[in-house]
């Protein structure tokens, strides 16, 4: 698969999946913009991505502040003149509970990242992707349909609207040739933990899961590469579940 000529943008580029899919994109040709707030990690991506092809473009910016998610799109228009695909990756996760009183305090912050900045940075996009004729595919999680865990209702919350949001721009989106798909990742072995506020270890993931393993990011990547191809060219709307059959056990 082929993305020479093709301009990609990722949030949540500096490690795990979004990492993974900027080295992926990287080594079949694409110009890549990465999104993310460690400079460092960014740096380090950035490295990955030349040694297999093109030096991607670094923004740093924390997308759950207007203000700095306002300007991802256009510092990539501004250095590569189109985008063709949009991967909205990023992510993080605040616990809370309705009886400990910090339910909407954990809303209000995780959904500032899964779900408005997604909504903000695909609102952008949206007038370039129509231009190329792109693709937008937004990174869900099996959160979104499962019943919550604990101390992730809202991250789950904030998943099952990103869900919703994405069936809705790929109906709003179609006559113009634009897709929108989402994958919904089940345990996926990165450094999310150290990021994630969670009772949860990789142990306890591992055994929640019928084929008794993690997910690796480059799983991920190599669905994001298919989708973001012509090769799912009749493919909108839809949502790639891969979990190792997590949900099946529940």
């Amino acid at each position: 698969m082929s993305f020479t000529n093709k301009v990609v943008l990722v949030t949540g580029g500096s490690s795990g999946i979004g990492a993974s899919a900027a080295v992926h994109f990287a080594k079949e040709g694409a110009d890549v913009a990465i999104v993310g707030r460690n400079v460092t990690k960014l740096d380090n991506v950035a490295r990955e991505c030349a040694q297999v092809g093109k030096k991607p473009l670094i923004i740093k910016a924390d997308i759950s502040k207007d203000e700095e998610a306002n300007t991802i799109v256009q510092q990539t228009i501004d250095a590569f003149g189109k985008l063709d695909v949009l991967i909205n990756n990023a992510a993080m996760n605040k616990s809370g509970s309705l009886l400990a009183g910090n339910l909407l305090e954990s809303y209000d912050v995780v959904t500032a990242t899964n779900l408005r900045a997604v909504i903000l940075i695909t609102s952008l996009a949206a007038p370039h992707l129509v231009e190329t004729k792109g693709n937008i595919i937004n990174v869900s999680s099996i959160s979104g349909t499962m019943v919550p865990l604990p101390g992730l209702l809202t991250y789950g919350m904030g998943k099952a609207s990103l869900n919703h949001f994405t069936r809705g721009i790929a109906l709003e989106l179609a006559p113009h040739g634009v897709r929108a798909n989402l994958i919904s990742p089940g345990p996926v072995l990165t450094d999310i933990l150290e990021n994630f506020d969670t009772q949860f270890t990789w142990d306890s993931f591992k055994a929640a899961t019928a084929l008794s393993r993690l997910g690796e990011p480059s799983e991920i990547a190599e669905l994001m590469l298919f989708l973001a191809s012509d090769k799912a060219r009749s493919i909108t709307g839809s949502n790639y579940v891969s979990d190792n059959g997590m949900l099946l056990l529940r």
